[in-house]
């Protein structure tokens, strides 16, 4: 649940910039070898990938010009197959780039390596280009995908630098690691040892479905509720993390009718996972309070008090509901978030000629002193 409705931004980074230069491959690049490759079948024009997944990968490229055309292929295959990748799910993924600039030689992409920040990708499928998901579907996670994209054009340059992208030299080479997956209808394991109630909203969820969430007559609690109705295992949630939930929210006060229809919910749209930062401002000041803490693999009954939500008056909510809100959140995954990139330095001005540089400073440090 977001502080207001706005344009779900997936922190895509290194994807991004290796997919822009394939957004409008000629069909004659579309070569074979681009489709899935196993390891007993990989492309021998691909680079030497080695390394464990999960851990930040070596590579050494051929000593042969980069290809004119797309390759890819899995260079290691994960164990498992409960965790097999889905066309429509929400991936969690270590994402490293390079550039092939020559026979036998390349460089990693600065700033474009998720083992640098310390923190994974979260990649949709559903809004990938098929390039980069046909790869993936039906393989494990803990595997790894090894792309090739070929040279940028002379047209796909200006674009993207038209776009403020800097147009890389060479072939581009994409890593992906394949760390976790969350699919349509995910939902925490493990039966609720409370339904709630003693007061408070009871909740009653079977299965892969959308939680019934019973709202008692009289007045809402005016402090902010958390109760687990199911305990993670899992780590503590982090203030500044992602954090991956399916969710269903109603309001307290029931309508005309004496209802409390479900004004938001995942399971709305079709059970697809929903990802945020949390316990940064990013979303409304119940869930960051509500959801830091908590571990990682629990349910969570959060009734959230209007000054926490949206405001305690329709004028304050301004289109959203309005007063105190009850959630149902299922915490799937937290997952740590890049840090905020270094400020660059202010370039002092250089003091007027034939003037005292540090006389000069003088009057702005005696006018802030006064504020």
């Amino acid at each position: 649940m977001r502080r207001r409705a706005a344009a779900l931004a997936v922190p895509l980074t290194a994807l991004a910039l290796a997919v822009s230069s394939c957004g409008n491959i000629p069909e004659e690049w579309r070569t074979p070898a681009f489709l899935r490759m196993g390891e007993d079948h990989l492309d021998s024009r691909l680079p030497t990938v080695t390394g464990e997944v999960g851990e930040a990968p070596e590579i050494t490229f051929p000593d042969i010009e980069p290809p004119e055309e797309e390759i890819a292929g899995v260079v290691a295959e994960g164990s498992g197959e409960d965790e097999l990748v889905r066309a429509d799910d929400l991936l969690v993924a270590n994402v490293v780039q390079y550039q092939w600039t020559g026979p036998g030689e390349g460089e990693a992409v600065e700033g474009q390596s998720s083992y640098e920040t310390g923190a994974p990708d979260l990649i949709r499928m559903g809004e990938m280009p098929e390039q980069i998901t046909d790869l993936l579907v039906n393989r494990s996670v803990g595997s790894r995908a090894v792309y090739v994209f070929p040279p940028l054009t002379e047209e796909e340059a200006q674009q993207a630098e038209a776009a403020g992208q800097e147009a890389p030299a060479g072939a581009s080479v994409l890593i992906i690691d394949l760390m976790a997956r969350h699919g349509t209808g995910a939902v925490v394991p493990g039966e609720q040892t409370t339904d709630g109630g003693d007061g408070l909203p009871t909740v009653v969820q079977e299965g892969h479905s959308e939680p019934v969430i019973e709202v008692p007559e009289g007045d809402a609690p005016e402090d902010l509720q958390v109760v687990p109705l199911i305990e993670g295992g899992g780590a503590e949630v982090e203030e500044g993390q992602q954090v991956i939930v399916q969710y269903t929210g109603v309001p307290w006060a029931p309508d005309e009718d004496g209802e409390h229809p479900v004004f938001d919910s995942t399971w709305s749209r079709g059970g697809a996972p929903f990802d945020t930062t949390i316990g940064a401002g990013a979303v409304i000041e119940g869930w960051d309070e509500g959801i830091v803490g908590q571990k990682v693999g629990s349910r969570l009954l959060l009734v959230v008090p209007g000054d926490m939500a949206y405001g305690e008056s329709e004028e304050e909510a301004m289109g959203a509901p309005a007063g105190t809100l009850v959630f149902v959140v299922d915490v799937l995954g937290a997952y740590d978030n890049p840090p905020p990139p270094e400020e660059e330095p202010a370039e002092e001005e250089p003091a007027e000629e034939g003037g005292d540089a540090e006389a000069s400073a003088e009057p702005a440090e005696e006018e802030s002193s006064e504020e």
